[in-house]
């Protein structure tokens, strides 16, 4: 399905609201004025199947019509994060060979507006204020036809890793044949089975669209006819707030939010009925176990996790009552692809042994945008159908993942693996912290060691009695060479928007 399908029998309802500023945009307005950019893109811009565009927006109704647009007409949308420098952003629209860039005055300040930045860029265009160069977006479809083009062939999503590694890598999948309302994405028929979405659902959006999880999720919501909340940017009490005014029934989380929740005051958290939850969904980074029970024992067996990446190749799914039985996993393959756990030579690993995980998916296999080495880079040396988002884990005896952390991030102290995540996750829910990253540190003997950099709460002096208090709480908790052999404490982490720790940053401060 797609949102043309309920302008017919639902036009009037809300396809997607924005408390903020009290906009909303209804499935007969979404479908109309999709139409209209998709002639404009097609008939007078002349860009034909397979070609690309890109926007650089906040949270906004008008990225959700170019974004239906650019899928209504066979293109590739990349969704670039309006975080980012001006180089940095430039760098991802000149990568994705884009002929169109849409761009929010809101965010212009991230986005080099200079003639001569995109090179391939044959038409620019801003909404929500005027831009020197660029075309204004409500003009430019003024007069187009809001009548379905004839031809609507399926485009995709064309979205770039966070780059919490190194330089941002786009992930291109080869698009599918047929038209838009003959064909289903990716994600809908997988989500609406295993997370009931429908014309009924309520889904609150509390991240920014250009990150794969909510841009996709999102669709899947005006795909089955379902409404949803649209959030200018998470705020902790905001989004309770938000779930009983709409009577959300559906949400997506990443755990930095969990916690942020979980630390509001007692009074606050139950100042809300949020019984209408039906699923709360998180992924995007590993959420520490004690977290995840107390987020259940608030509200209830409705949380759900699930593991995958942009570059979607495999994804595990956990409920509620198996994550409460396998404290830390992020659930079973097999659904979309088969995880094996392999050493540093590819050699598979038995049960219950640590390794980098590979994903065995023909029918996903993806490569980098015009990266033929790091896509190389990340396919097994002896299967070329499995391939590694980088991430290190082990499997128990019922095919239940585990994560450890990112191979980038594993610190090897004389000769012994440690990953940082569970001592993060041990510190995570600590009354003293706001939040933290431990990383691996030069040393001479013993190559690396354990370091903590910790941003410490509002009512908490930073100084060596809290760091020692820490330490006092991790001991029994962590094995004994786990521990931090120091703690630094900072104002903040560089944590992109999605909740994910841009550790290379802060490795870079000591390197």
């Amino acid at each position: 399905m797609f949102p043309g399908a309920f302008a017919a029998t639902t036009p009037d309802k809300p396809a997607m609201i924005r408390p903020a500023t009290g906009e909303q945009i209804t499935y007969a307005q979404l479908e109309s004025r999709s139409a209209q950019l998709a002639h404009l893109l097609v008939d007078d811009w002349g860009l034909r199947r397979g070609d690309t565009i890109a926007v650089i927006s906040d949270n906004t109704l008008e990225m959700v019509e170019i974004y239906w647009a650019a899928l209504r007409s066979g293109l590739y949308i990349s969704a670039v994060n309006h975080h980012l420098t001006p180089e940095e952003s430039t760098y991802i629209v000149n990568d994705c060979g884009a002929r169109a860039l849409f761009v929010s005055a809101a965010v212009a300040d991230h986005v080099d507006l200079s003639a001569g930045a995109h090179p391939a860029v044959e038409h620019r265009v801003a909404f929500g204020g005027a831009l020197d160069g660029f075309e204004d977006l409500r003009s430019v479809m003024d007069g187009q036809p809001t009548e379905p083009p004839a031809d609507q062939p399926r485009g995709h999503d064309f979205l770039y890793s966070s780059g919490t590694t190194g330089r941002p890598k786009g992930v291109r999948v080869e698009l599918q044949d047929g038209q838009i309302d003959e064909i289903a994405d990716h994600y809908t028929p997988v989500f609406s089975f295993l997370y009931g979405f429908d014309a009924d659902s309520v889904y609150l959006c509390p991240a920014p669209l250009y990150h794969a999880a909510p841009l996709r999720f999102c669709g899947v919501v005006n795909s089955v006819g379902g409404t949803v909340i649209l959030m200018d940017r998470f705020d902790a009490e905001e989004s309770l707030k938000l779930i009983e005014e709409y009577r959300v029934t559906h949400s997506q989380w990443v755990p930095t939010m969990f916690v942020r929740m979980l630390k509001l005051p007692e009074a606050t958290r139950e100042r809300y009925d949020l019984s209408s939850m039906t699923h709360a969904i998180h992924a995007a980074a590993p959420c520490p176990p004690e977290v995840k029970r107390r987020m259940i024992e608030w509200w209830g067996p409705v949380i759900h996790e699930y593991y995958s990446a942009t570059e979607g190749m495999g994804i595990t799914f956990i409920n509620s009552e198996e994550a409460l039985e396998r404290p830390g996993s992020v659930g079973r393959d097999g659904l979309k692809g088969l995880a094996h756990i392999c050493d540093d030579e590819g050699r598979e690993l038995p049960i219950g042994e640590v390794g980098t995980i590979y994903w065995e998916n023909e029918e996903g296999l993806f490569s980098y945008h015009g990266d033929p080495d790091k896509t190389a880079s990340v396919r097994h040396p002896e299967h070329p159908t499995w391939a590694t988002f980088g991430d290190v884990g082990y499997l128990d005896a019922d095919r239940f993942l585990y994560l450890t952390d990112r191979r980038a991030f594993t610190i090897i102290s004389g000769g012994v693996n440690i990953y940082p995540q569970e001592i993060e996750n041990a510190l995570a829910l600590h009354p003293a912290v706001d939040d933290v990253a431990v990383i691996g540190i030069p040393d001479e003997e013993m190559g690396e060691k354990v370091h903590a950099v910790v941003v410490p709460a509002a009512d908490r002096i930073a100084g060596p009695e809290l760091a020692d208090e820490l330490l006092d709480s991790l001991r029994g908790r962590v094995s004994d060479f786990k521990l931090p052999r120091g703690v630094d404490f900072v104002g903040d982490l560089p944590r992109t928007p999605t909740g994910k720790l841009v550790k290379r940053r802060i490795m870079e401060q000591y390197a």
